[in-house]
């Protein structure tokens, strides 16, 4: 294969993982109920930097407002503003709720991406694994000394990720 022909395997092997990946995010865009699209809007609104300096202007200009510095609007929330905490208290109670379903959703979306993660891990090393007991029976064959290291001889065994897990949970330290 020339490394053109290489190129154009590669970049329509890129292509194609690409159009699979954008497939499933547009499906997983396209299957949010009402209210998570809701949500996900609210939270992104939420989250840009305007929205923070909005409040600042809102917050600072009913106060100004109801502290009697501009004569010409009447205080309508004297200190220590009750209908401002409460405004700000409802927001607070509304935007965490928006917020916790967006995230929820993007936790879930993003348990799906790790196991198709995994899968694909796992059979990529399945596939390593075999390629290389493969090109070991080519090294036996050919009488190479290559294959009878013991490295090679370990990595050419198939990875049992339940061991893996065994192995981690006994050796990782304890969180706090």
């Amino acid at each position: 294969m020339t490394p053109q022909n290489t190129y154009s395997a590669t970049a329509s092997a890129s292509a194609r993982n690409i159009r699979a990946i954008c497939d499933l995010e547009h499906s997983a865009l396209a299957k949010r109920s009402f209210g998570e699209r809701w949500a996900d809007k609210v939270a992104s609104i939420a989250g840009r930097v305007w929205f923070a300096i909005a409040h600042v202007f809102l917050f600072l200009g009913w106060i100004i407002i109801n502290v009697g510095i501009i004569r010409a609007a009447a205080p309508f929330d004297p200190y220590p503003f009750p209908l401002l905490t409460l405004a700000t208290s409802l927001e607070s109670i509304f935007l965490s709720l928006f917020i916790l379903t967006s995230q929820n959703r993007a936790t879930a979306q993003a348990d799906q991406r790790a196991h198709l993660d995994l899968q694909i891990n796992l059979l990529a090393e399945a596939e390593a694994t075999a390629t290389l007991r493969m090109l070991r029976a080519l090294c036996v064959h050919h009488g190479l000394k290559i294959a009878d290291e013991a490295e090679v001889e370990l990595l050419a065994q198939s990875t049992e990720p339940e061991a893996l897990v065994r192995d981690l949970k006994t050796q990782l330290p304890e969180g706090p």
